[in-house]
């Protein structure tokens, strides 16, 4: 018998009275689940992403933490009592889930700074500048080095600055907004103390910093000004590297000692909560809709076999192997179970890509690529469904 033929014949006798809905309805909410429990697992992976910065220069929650102490009535006055030690800076190293520690240096004399964008346009003030070691840096340009006796002071502004003056700042005073470009192209007169001692620097804008809210200088300028002013400026301010600062153990350990840090944190640690119960409900409801699916696909092989057992018996009385209906049965139904796990598997790599595009208009960097948590849980419930599968399939021919 041709091998045609034998596939008609073998599919009219096992095939012909199973219900072509029931499986696609098993088929079809099969893949939905996969696809739900992939994008939940998607859901949590990006966010972690995000807190960690993998995906981009920065992370949303910012791995990295400024942090002061709290100030209250108690010690109002005794600016002493807001400064750190050495002490504290090792409590931090030892502190749940801090990586590294860093000082955030003041420049201790009276910084001066104005800038003339016009004919008759332009503004000054007094600025407060400080400093981070460099490995704290999101972006650290090439002409960040300062060396004594250099006219020329390298600046980096926060970003968040840079749009108060253009949004707040510029359109009540009647002056122009500047571009990012615009401002790095105009020299600023930077005035360091007061009287006979003043110097006088041209600072220009290098770079722009979404870590850090403040308006850096390197640290050689600041030790070199608050050594020329014989000033010792007390470290009030440090910088944390932490694994995740939404963390519950960090955010006790900054409660206990009445440490203060970026406000976001909260925010995140709130965020992080609602992300990962949405992702849990979310992958919960997709796992019991993944079983219920599982189950009927496989009781409606089992049923098929089952109502097919006279055939059954008569294909192995005149000489087909149990192996040979078994790969029959293998060749019918693996490629519809393929076709639901690679649906499933396409809406969850297009949530991501969609995720990608959005998330990149609103300044949120998602990879546009799945990470490796998605396709090891797509590995893993691919052998579970296909082992599932041959294992009704055998207990239905054998009899079980």
């Amino acid at each position: 018998m041709k091998a045609t033929n034998q596939q008609v014949l073998l599919h009219k006798l096992l095939l012909e009275g199973a219900s072509a809905k029931r499986m696609w309805a098993a088929l079809i909410a099969m893949g939905i689940g996969l696809a739900l429990l992939l994008m939940a697992i998607l859901i949590w992976w990006n966010f972690n992403e995000l807190l960690r910065g993998r995906v981009s220069d920065d992370s949303l929650g910012s791995s990295f933490l400024t942090v002061s102490r709290k100030v209250t009535n108690e010690n109002m006055g005794h600016p002493e009592q807001t400064v750190f030690s050495n002490s504290d800076l090792e409590d931090f190293r030892k502190a749940p889930q801090v990586e590294d520690v860093g000082k955030l240096q003041s420049l201790k004399p009276r910084a001066y700074m104005s800038m003339q964008i016009a004919p008759g346009a332009g503004f000054s003030t007094v600025m407060i500048l400080e400093a981070v070691p460099d490995r704290f840096m999101d972006k650290r340009p090439a002409e960040w080095e300062w060396l004594a006796g250099k006219p020329s002071v390298p600046i980096i502004l926060s970003s968040s600055f840079l749009s108060l003056y253009n949004y707040a700042f510029a359109p009540g005073q009647g002056l122009p907004q500047l571009s990012e470009e615009t401002i790095k192209a105009l020299p600023f007169r930077l005035e360091i103390g007061e009287g006979n001692g003043t110097a006088t620097y041209t600072a220009h804008v290098v770079g722009f910093s979404d870590r850090i809210t403040s308006v850096l200088v390197p640290e050689s300028f600041i030790e070199y000004s608050n050594g020329q002013a014989a000033a010792n400026q007390p470290v009030s301010r440090l910088i944390l590297k932490v694994k995740d600062p939404s963390a519950t153990q960090l955010n006790e350990f900054l409660e206990s000692h009445n440490y203060v840090t970026n406000s976001e944190m909260q925010r995140w640690s709130k965020l992080r909560s609602i992300v990962q119960v949405t992702a849990g409900i979310t992958g919960g409801l997709a796992l019991v809709l993944l079983g219920v699916s599982l189950l009927v696909f496989v009781l409606f092989i089992e049923l098929t076999v089952s109502r097919a057992r006279q055939s059954v018996q008569l294909l192995q009385e005149i000489g087909y192997a149990p192996s040979s209906l078994r790969k029959f049965l293998y060749k019918n139904f693996l490629p519809l179970l393929g076709l639901s796990i690679a649906v499933a598997a396409i809406l969850a790599i297009l949530s991501q890509i969609i995720a990608h595009v959005k998330g990149s208009s609103s300044g949120l960097h998602f990879a546009l690529i799945p990470g490796w948590p998605m396709w090891v849980a797509l590995i893993f419930v691919c052998g579970l469904l296909l082992y599932q599968m041959k294992s009704a399939i055998g207990k239905s021919l054998s009899g079980r």
